[in-house]
């Protein structure tokens, strides 16, 4: 299944290379049924189960590159990478499950089947122990098995929503917080615009003010020459009397 997720070059190179060896897989157990001789079917699920372990390595491989990168994705890209893997591991259990049961057919039963579990939280030598013990198990085993992967991965999915949909209320509540703050700053704007129209308009009153007062001063010089001009003319006519 080709993918449009956003990756690395790295991540992306092996997720087409596991792409292609799942297209191989299912051709190869297409190609099964096909096959008559035993020996034939026994050399063909061998180099199916070479795919599978170079399919399994792989996996490791993605996963190990996804958790380095983890801390500069963002959270939706990781839960689509992290889905991706989980689709990647149960596709690869569907064909460890089909090769089981091909191999009892054949009477193979001293060949080891390995389940493939990478669960959060696992310890590698753990999982490769798990690995090991598929090979005691029986089909039913196995189907159950991969059916509860499935219901823990399930599980995760549904807690990843729970966080998503807790990140788009947060969101949601911290746009809504930002719009009051908006309001609050246009009003703000608009008292500091109603302020400055008034001091705008106290200084055209002031200089206004300037004006008539230095108009009334003028008419009040002049005024007082005249009185001067009277004074000097009544002095005149005292001095020629």
């Amino acid at each position: 299944m080709a993918t449009d997720l956003p990756m690395s070059p790295e991540l992306e190179q092996i997720d087409g290379e596991i792409h292609d060896i799942f297209r191989a897989l299912q051709n190869g157990f297409q190609k099964m049924d096909k096959i008559k001789d035993s020996n034939r079917q026994a050399k063909q699920l061998e180099d199916l189960t070479g795919k599978m372990k170079e399919c399994k390595r792989l996996i490791k491989e993605f996963d190990r590159i996804l958790k380095d990168e983890e801390s500069n994705n963002p959270p939706e890209i990781n839960k689509q990478l992290n889905d991706r893997k989980q689709f990647m591991i149960k596709e690869l259990n569907s064909y460890v499950t089909l090769r089981k049961t091909y191999q009892s057919s054949l009477g193979n039963n001293n060949k080891r089947v390995e389940l493939f579990d990478m669960g959060a939280g696992s310890s590698e030598p753990a999982a490769e122990d798990n690995m090991q013990m598929a090979s005691a198990m029986t089909n039913q085993q196995l189907i159950d098995a991969g059916r509860n992967q499935m219901d823990q991965t399930d599980q995760a999915i549904e807690r990843s929503k729970m966080v998503v949909a807790q990140t788009v209320e947060t969101g949601a509540q911290t746009a809504a917080t930002l719009t009051q703050q908006t309001e609050q700053m246009k009003r703000i704007g608009n008292e500091l615009d109603s302020v400055h129209f008034s001091l705008k308009k106290a200084s055209q009153l002031v200089k206004e003010i300037g004006r008539q007062v230095a108009t009334d001063k003028c008419i009040m010089a002049f005024l007082f020459l005249i009185v001067l001009g009277v004074i000097a003319i009544i002095v005149v006519k005292v001095r020629n009397a």
